[in-house]
């Protein structure tokens, strides 16, 4: 999603976008994250997670190759959207899967290498952005670098991923699952995880047929909403409006464009370092200790940053790098460990993909609107917003939020008063 960040001017030149267009060539991508998030957890607890990974793969190819190549706004609008339901799918997948293959004490960790992909990958946008910048037609390579990624995806899916244990048991298919879990872990780490999958009740084929309505009922309907608000306070805080506008806030600021891509750069290596941070510490510290500095600090950062946007360049950068890691070291990495791991297995696929969507659609109003905001009430203003909903998503963490780590999944379900 990053890679756009470099290429906005020129697609605004290209196409002659007013704001409010603009908006819609960055934000159609989040259009197809919100249905691919939807449709990507029921899909793949019907079909399997490596399947509809396979098809996440083939989907960032095919956008990569529309982006660059068209010369029709609305084919490239079609194209953004296509790679959206690639993004949201895999931001429902990767966790799930993750979460659903990963031994109890490394699964925090491994979890949070997901979001450190994402973070290389900004980074790498940001990189290739800045070479790229001074070619002709440079805007169009740096949109189809994701058909790179999206083959070498593929290809790793095809070598080294197998399927998750916890699905397989859920569709009857044990002996595989075990063959899976002895390759994983021996013999012994098999025989302990089947007994617990099956003593949650994962192997009940009759929740295969999961709907979104049963996310709704009950003790379950609490831990759904709980999940779902801190997947909407990850956007809501303003994360894409950094990443996908970051050099057009530096801009704003007075710096040109070389420089202002510069910046961004900075801003993406922040975040790699960070997320890094999260890794080290979210099995150690735990899910809400960071969480709860995390949003502790982007709320301060946020205020300072409101406070400075016409004062200080500078300060402008050293609160935007401030809140990006914060946010890299909490919000980022650890919301979706916490709701890969409050969801129950039998409707994890499908309660994934209802929050992953509600967060898509706050991603959705930030990413179209953060243009018009920024140029009519401002960048004082703009962040001012964000930095109230960093204050709320403070106070819901610290009085919501309940501690996963080190516990099973199906530890997390007993404690939750939510299983079988």
């Amino acid at each position: 999603m990053a890679g756009i960040s470099g290429a906005i001017p020129f697609l605004k030149d290209f196409y002659g976008l007013n704001d409010i267009a603009l908006g819609l060539a960055v934000s159609s991508i989040i259009i197809g994250c919100l249905f691919g998030s939807l449709f990507a957890g029921s899909l793949s607890d019907k079909y399997g997670r490596r399947k509809m990974m396979v098809i996440t793969a083939v989907l960032f190819m095919i956008s990569a190759l529309g982006c660059s190549l068209t010369s029709s706004f609305w084919l490239f609008v079609i194209s953004r959207i296509l790679g959206g339901l690639a993004v949201g799918s895999a931001a429902v997948l990767s966790p799930t899967y993750i979460s659903e293959i990963a031994p109890a004490e490394r699964r925090g960790t491994l979890v949070s290498y997901n979001q450190f992909a994402i973070v290389i990958g900004i980074l790498l946008a940001y990189f290739i952005d800045y070479a790229l910048v001074g070619l002709d037609s440079g805007w169009r390579y740096m949109l189809a670098v994701p058909l790179i990624f999206g083959l070498i995806f593929l290809l790793l899916l095809h070598i080294s991923f197998p399927e998750s244990p916890r699905w397989l048991v859920k569709v009857g298919k044990s002996d595989k699952a075990k063959e899976i879990l002895e390759k994983l872990g021996g013999a012994d780490y098999a025989k302990t995880e089947l007994m617990a999958i099956r003593a949650a009740g994962s192997d009940q084929k009759g929740d295969s047929g999961v709907h979104v309505r049963d996310l709704f009922k009950g003790r379950l309907g609490y831990v759904v909403l709980l999940g779902t608000l801190l997947a909407a306070f990850q956007q809501i805080t303003g994360i894409n409006a950094v990443v996908n506008y970051a050099p057009s806030i530096f801009q704003k600021t007075g710096v040109g464009s070389d420089v202002a891509l510069l910046q961004s750069i900075i801003v993406g290596f922040v975040n790699f370092l960070f997320t890094i941070v999260a890794i080290r510490l979210v099995d150690r510290s735990g899910r809400k200790t960071l969480l709860t500095w995390g949003a502790a600090g982007m709320t301060i950062s946020l205020l300072y940053l409101s406070l400075a946007f016409n004062a200080s360049g500078l300060g402008v950068l050293i609160s935007l790098l401030a809140y990006i890691a914060f946010f890299a070291a909490s919000l980022a990495p650890v919301m979706w460990v916490v709701t890969s791991e409050i969801y129950p297995t039998r409707i994890r696929g499908v309660a994934m993909s209802f929050s992953t969507a509600v967060s898509w659609i706050f991603t959705l109003i930030v990413v179209q609107f953060f243009p018009w905001m920024l140029s009519n009430l401002g960048g004082t203003a703009s962040f001012g917003i964000f930095a109230f909903f960093s204050l709320a998503a403070l106070l819901f963490i610290i009085f919501f939020i309940p501690e996963t780590k080190g516990k099973s999944l199906e530890q997390i379900e007993k404690d939750l008063k939510i299983g079988h």
